[in-house]
């Protein structure tokens, strides 16, 4: 009887232990998205003061009793903010859909094909990502001005539409999908495009979901590119927007104003994240393999 009841005080000390954990590590999480989230929440808040209201303020406010929305009218009328809208998504979808094409048929053919010197192309390839972005802008910057493509589309797409990066983890995701599977559609006179269709592209959804989704961030987040190879307001993206604002729009000193263009510029991103987080954490926590 003893032995049971020393079981159970046992057993009831384990609970009492486990909760407090549980309600530690609740409590740090929730104190770590407070920090991470207050940088928003006063975004936001900024944006929603007006401007005589906000230099009014000596101590900052973390409330306002009289919000404004006529930050978010000048965000749109200080400098064309519509137009760089519509240009970075553009340049985000054509980069992102040609891009895509590239990686998978890359990751592909040095999946599954066998050629001379796959194995020692792949490398050098890899090696590739040990040379400084600064380098490579530079060496970008050179060819697309030689080329005659500064300001148009077209010099802003094509340095990114590949990426040494995305190529190595698609193949490390193909390289987990069996052998058996591509002999077996070889032996039943299956191409080589129609298994990675039908076969490898459908295995791989969560990772490719993913990979889009990153490229669409850093082609809406790119600013250093734009600003060096366009000097054309006609082809400025939502970052060099920004810039621009500060520059010829609202001028230094209207925080409100700012921040209004810039909660308006990341409100897509957001929302993309929204609608596929539970993909975002699917690609990079699991392999290429189903089940």
């Amino acid at each position: 009887m003893s032995d049971t009841n020393q079981s159970l005080a046992q057993n009831r000390s384990f609970e009492r232990a486990q909760k407090i954990r549980t309600g530690v590590t609740y409590a740090l999480l929730t104190l770590w998205a407070l920090i991470v989230l207050f940088p928003f929440y006063w975004m936001v808040l900024s944006s929603l003061k007006s401007y005589s209201a906000y230099n009014a303020e000596y101590v900052p406010q973390l409330y306002t009793t009289q919000p404004t929305l006529q930050n978010y009218v000048d965000a749109f009328t200080a400098v064309p903010l519509a137009r760089y809208f519509m240009n970075t998504v553009i340049f985000t979808s054509i980069t992102t859909a040609l891009m895509l094409v590239v990686i998978v048929l890359a990751a592909f053919a040095f999946s599954r094909l066998d050629f001379a010197g796959r194995d020692l192309l792949f490398t050098a390839f890899l090696s590739l990502m040990m040379i400084p972005n600064e380098l490579v802008i530079i060496t970008n910057f050179v060819t697309i001005t030689n080329l005659g493509l500064r300001n148009t589309f077209t010099g802003l797409i094509l340095p990114s539409v590949t990426s040494v990066f995305y190529i190595y983890l698609l193949k490390e995701n193909f390289d987990q999908i069996p052998d058996e599977l591509y002999k077996a559609a070889k032996v039943d006179g299956t191409s080589d495009f129609k298994y990675l269709t039908k076969v490898m592209i459908p295995i791989c959804r969560p990772t490719i979901i993913t990979v889009v989704l990153l490229k669409v961030i850093e082609c809406w987040n790119s600013y250093v590119w734009p600003r060096l190879i366009t000097d054309n307001q006609l082809y400025f993206l939502v970052s060099n927007g920004i810039q621009e604002i500060r520059e010829n729009g609202f001028g230094r000193d209207n925080i409100p104003a700012m921040m209004a263009a810039v909660v308006v510029i990341s409100i897509p991103l957001i929302v993309l994240f929204l609608i596929f987080r539970r993909k975002i954490m699917e690609g990079v926590s699991r392999g290429g393999t189903k089940g």
